[in-house]
């Protein structure tokens, strides 16, 4: 039996073009969130850079300056979890807006400061409240709106970015307050802090709601939530709550620990403590610029690493190889850069803010919807133990000599995070969090 020409002709389907795989918006929203806290970022450059300037105009104590840097950090920490909240009943947009304008103002007016109490008013309170509106919180209501996956992996580039601020800005305001000395410095940052604003007014979005998509990885369209009303009343209502949870106090206390021995220490008295030794300016801030570098890597890998490993363990070998680190550091500060401090300064880097992302999803873990607010609030006592130790270890400087003690102290409390990170218990759903 043959078969007929027509059966044995080949079926033509239609030509079907290839469809292209648009990126999601979200993507668009993270890097635009990126691009803003490198401009907010840039102010975290300076403290340490202004300290021996201002030291030498001013005749100020370098416990005073280091008192006005502990206020700003105290205020970025305790700005974060009210900050969060007023993104809740007022969008993301209008929050971070305000604050690059009142970051702005703080730098800008510290141009023209002649006493103490107009470092603390400019640098310490103004600066502080928009930095604080431009903390982690930010990052976290971003990563919990936009993404259901990746989470880690977002949040750690959202981290990453402050780095990336400071890997950007500090050589630049190292070389100009080297060659022009420090109010130059202090415009630019302010210039900074302003170019960002029209790029959060146009394309930061509040919610995958306000352009009609899902958020990423979601399998349901999630409406936009109704606008919540009492912001300071929600941030201090979560904090009791949390409170009231053991996994608080040790996610509180540990993050402490991790302001105490970043922001506090090598962020603010790096670049004195190597001037003490000899070091240029110029070459000591060329190395934390390296850390910034670095610390992009670390916090990204970070990330990556959460969304796949026990968050606990990676702190406690983060905080753990942190604290073996800043052991070693006054034996490698010299009037030169050589191998041995190349090597700290890319261990360090790697570990500079790698505990954020673990950090993060413990909070999200632990308290669900509130993380943002929650982790605000950890934020806060990351801030706190900055302060801590911005104003010490001015006044341990200026009592000693030297900054060795400050260094041997914050290698112990790091030793100290590593095993509080272990105590805290997986949470069971549905079960309350406890220690």
């Amino acid at each position: 039996m043959t078969q007929t020409a027509d059966a044995a002709a080949p079926v033509h389907q239609p030509e079907q073009k290839p469809t292209r795989r648009r990126v999601h918006r979200a993507w668009f929203v993270a890097a635009v969130a990126f691009v803003t806290i490198i401009g907010a970022a840039a102010f975290r450059s300076v403290p340490g850079l202004l300290i021996d300037p201002l030291h030498d105009e001013f005749d100020w104590s370098r416990g005073t300056i280091g008192a006005a840097v502990s206020v700003n950090l105290a205020l970025y920490g305790l700005t974060a979890p009210f900050a969060a909240a007023l993104m809740d009943r007022f969008g993301i947009r209008r929050v971070v807006a305000v604050a690059l304008t009142v970051i702005a103002l703080g730098s800008g007016l510290t141009v023209w400061m002649t006493a103490a109490w107009q470092l603390m008013l400019c640098w310490g309170l103004l600066v502080g409240l928009g930095s604080g509106s431009m903390a982690l919180a930010f990052a976290a209501t971003v990563t919990n709106r936009w993404f259901t996956e990746r989470r880690g992996l977002v949040s750690g580039i959202l981290t990453a970015a402050s780095a990336s601020g400071q890997l950007i800005f500090l050589p630049l305001l190292s070389w100009i307050i080297d060659r022009y000395e420090w109010r130059p410095a202090a415009v630019t940052v302010a210039l900074a802090a302003l170019a960002v604003v029209p790029f959060v007014w146009l394309l930061l979005h509040d919610h995958p709601a306000d352009v009609g998509q899902k958020p990423y990885g979601a399998t349901e369209f999630v409406p936009k939530p109704a606008p919540v009303a009492g912001a300071a009343r929600r941030a201090v209502t979560v904090l009791l709550s949390a409170a009231r949870t053991g996994p608080f106090w040790l996610l509180a206390g540990t993050f402490a620990i991790c302001g105490a021995s970043t922001n506090g220490l090598i962020q603010t008295h790096f670049l004195p403590a190597s001037h003490d030794h000899g070091m240029p300016i110029t070459a000591a801030a060329s190395l934390l610029a390296v850390i910034g570098i670095f610390d992009v890597v670390g916090t990204i890998a970070s990330g990556w690493f959460t969304d796949r490993f026990d968050a606990r363990r990676l702190l406690a070998v983060y905080y753990a190889l942190r604290g073996v680190s800043l052991l070693f550091l006054p034996l490698l500060l010299a009037p030169t850069v050589h191998p041995p401090m190349i090597f700290f300064i890319v261990f360090y880097g790697l570990d500079w803010v790698a505990t954020v992302p673990p950090t993060l999803a413990l909070c999200r873990e632990q308290y669900g919807e509130d993380s943002a607010i929650v982790f605000g609030w950890v934020l806060a006592s990351h801030q706190v133990g900055a302060a801590l130790v911005a104003f010490l270890g001015g006044v341990a400087r200026d009592t000693f000599g030297s900054y060795d003690v400050v260094w041997y102290a914050s290698g112990a409390l790091c030793a100290v995070a590593a095993l509080m990170a272990l105590v805290i218990r997986r949470r069971a759903e549905g079960v309350p969090a406890t220690v």
